[in-house]
C-alpha cells in the first residue's frame, strides 16, 4: 500500500453519547436456507455447502418484511434512543441518516425517518452515504455542530435494507456459464443483513450521565474505490484485497493517532465494523487484541452495512460500566476508515 500523509486526528470538547438503542428486523434468514436456494449452483460448480459459516462466519441474517421496513425500523429505534437518553423529540436540532439503502432517489431517507419520528421544523435533516461508515461520519458531524454551540442534540440513525440486493444476487448467480470466480465475487452479498440503529448526542457538560466522545482519527485510500462496487442488482467484491487494505489503512490510522498522543493500547472494548470473522480476525491478529475484548455481531447478523457498528455498540453497551472506554473501529468501501474513542 502506499504511504499516506494522513487526515489530522480530531478531539471533541463537549459532546456525550446519551443513548443509543437498535431495532431488530423480523425475518431470519439462515445460511441453511441460502445454501439450498443456491443448491443447483453450488453442485454445478464443485463447491460445498455450509460456505457462509465456515469462510465468513455468518450463521444467520435479519430481513424486514417490507421492501421500506428499514425507515420504520430506524424510526422505532429513534424512540427508543430518545427515550432511553431522556431528550425530547422536540429537543433534537440535527437528524442525521447514515444509510446506503433507500427507495426512491429522491427525496432524502432522513425527510421520511424525521417526518417518522414527528421532530420539529426547526431540526436540520439530511443523508450521509459513505458505504459503511455514514453512521461513524454522521456522529463526527453532529458532535463537531455541538461543539460549535450550533446545535445543542442530535440525532444519527442508520437502517439497511438488503433484501432487494441478497434475492438478486440468488437470482444471477443462477445465470447460466457463471464460473467459479464468478460466484467468488458475490460472495460477499450473501453475508449482508438488515437492521437500524439510532443515537442521541449531547453537550457533556449538561449531561454528567453521557458517555464522553472523545475523538479520534480518520485516513482515506480512495485509490482501493474498486474493490467492492454495488448497486441493489448486485454486488462484486475482491473480499481478499478489500480485506488486506482496510485492515492496513486502521492500522495506519492507529498508528497515526498514536503519535498525536491517543492511547489505544488497552480498551475495554473494541467495537468494530461487522464484516467477518477473517475480517475481524485479522484485526485482532494485525493490533495483538484480546479477543474476548472485541465483540461479534456478523455470526447472527451478517453485514449490516453502517448499522452494524452502531448495533454492535448498543448491544455491548448493555455491559459497560462508568469509565470503561470504548473504541470505535469503523471501515468503508472505497477504502475510508474512522477510529473514536468513546468513554462510558
Amino acid at each position: 500500500m502506499n504511504q499516506m500523509i494522513g487526515n489530522t486526528t480530531f478531539r471533541h470538547q463537549n459532546v456525550a453519547l446519551l443513548g443509543i438503542e437498535e431495532a431488530v428486523a423480523p425475518v431470519e434468514v439462515t445460511s441453511s436456507e441460502l445454501d439450498a436456494e443456491l443448491d443447483d449452483v453450488l453442485k454445478r460448480l464443485g463447491l460445498p455447502h455450509g460456505l457462509l459459516e465456515r469462510v465468513a462466519g455468518v450463521h444467520t441474517r435479519r430481513q424486514w418484511d417490507t421492501q421500506d421496513g428499514f425507515i420504520a425500523g430506524s424510526a422505532e429505534a429513534g424512540r427508543a434512543a430518545l427515550e432511553q437518553s431522556g431528550i425530547r423529540a422536540d429537543q433534537i436540532g440535527l437528524m442525521i441518516n447514515g444509510s446506503v439503502s433507500r427507495v426512491t432517489m429522491e427525496p432524502s431517507v432522513a425527510v421520511s425517518i424525521h417526518n417518522e419520528l414527528g421532530l420539529g421544523t426547526h431540526a436540520m435533516n439530511f443523508d450521509v452515504t459513505n458505504a459503511c461508515l455514514g453512521f461513524v461520519n454522521g456522529m463526527t458531524m453532529a458532535a463537531a455542530m455541538i461543539d460549535s454551540g450550533q446545535i445543542e442534540y442530535a440525532m444519527v440513525v442508520a437502517g439497511e435494507s438488503t433484501n432487494a440486493l441478497r434475492q438478486n444476487t440468488v437470482k444471477h448467480l443462477h445465470r447460466e456459464g457463471i464460473t467459479r470466480a464468478e460466484y467468488l465475487e458475490e460472495f460477499a452479498s450473501l453475508t449482508l443483513g438488515s437492521g437500524a440503529a439510532a443515537a442521541v448526542l449531547g453537550p457533556a457538560d449538561r449531561h454528567p450521565e453521557g458517555h464522553r466522545v472523545k475523538g479520534g482519527v480518520t485516513r482515506a485510500a480512495t485509490w482501493n474505490h474498486q474493490l467492492c462496487v454495488g448497486g441493489w442488482d448486485g454486488m462484486h467484491t475482491e473480499s481478499r484485497a478489500l480485506m488486506v487494505n482496510g485492515i492496513q489503512l486502521v492500522v495506519d490510522a492507529w498508528e497515526e493517532a498514536e503519535q498525536d498522543g491517543w492511547d489505544w493500547t488497552d480498551m475495554t472494548s473494541y467495537v468494530t465494523h461487522q464484516v467477518s470473522s477473517s475480517h475481524t480476525d485479522a484485526l485482532i491478529k494485525a493490533k495483538q487484541l484480546k479477543e474476548e475484548r472485541v465483540p461479534k455481531t456478523f455470526p447472527s447478523l451478517g453485514n449490516v452495512g453502517p448499522a452494524a457498528l452502531p448495533i454492535s455498540l448498543a448491544r455491548e453497551s448493555k455491559t459497560l460500566q462508568k469509565g470503561d472506554r470504548v473504541l470505535a473501529v469503523g471501515v468503508g468501501s472505497g477504502l475510508n476508515a474512522s477510529l473514536t474513542e468513546i468513554e462510558w
